[in-house]
């Protein structure tokens, strides 16, 4: 199934230095803040692996996001905000399938997602398009102060 808005098609395309302000605006708007939801991190992402940021286009509009990173080891993917006013529409797993063939084809051999678990939305739709809740499994962070 392709994506569809109310204009038409989405399309995916790799973000640019162009998309900073329209993606964080997006995630602003539609998600969970994080501390490197900022133009300096989210610069040097697409600096740094000018493939890891994806956004789904309606027109001339940003209405969704995915980050599907690649360490050399395995891909991870962050970051998977739609606009609520496209959302049910096939545009977060048309993302997804994106992320997925672009990190497979750079050698990845296994993927993971970080959702907010306690998002019941997040947690059964990652579980709908193939994705198993690893048991046993806890994330630790370290957030530096302003980010540094």
């Amino acid at each position: 199934m392709s994506p569809t808005s109310s204009n038409g098609a989405i399309a995916i395309r790799h973000g640019t230095p162009g998309d900073l302000d329209t993606v964080l605006s997006l995630w602003r708007a539609a998600a969970q803040p994080t501390t490197t939801d900022n133009a300096q991190a989210l610069g040097l992402l697409v600096a740094e692996d000018p493939e890891a940021l994806l956004v789904a286009q309606s027109g001339d509009v940003v209405v969704g996001t995915l980050i599907a990173a690649w360490n050399g080891w395995r891909g991870s993917f962050n970051r998977l905000v739609v606009d609520p006013a496209h959302r049910r529409k096939g545009i977060a797993a048309a993302l997804v399938r994106e992320g997925e063939r672009s990190l497979r084809g750079r050698g990845a051999a296994r993927l993971y997602a970080v959702v907010e678990g306690d998002s019941a939305v997040a947690m059964e739709f990652w579980e709908a398009i193939g994705y198993e809740h690893q048991q046993g499994q806890t994330r630790f962070v370290r957030t530096f102060p302003n980010g540094q």
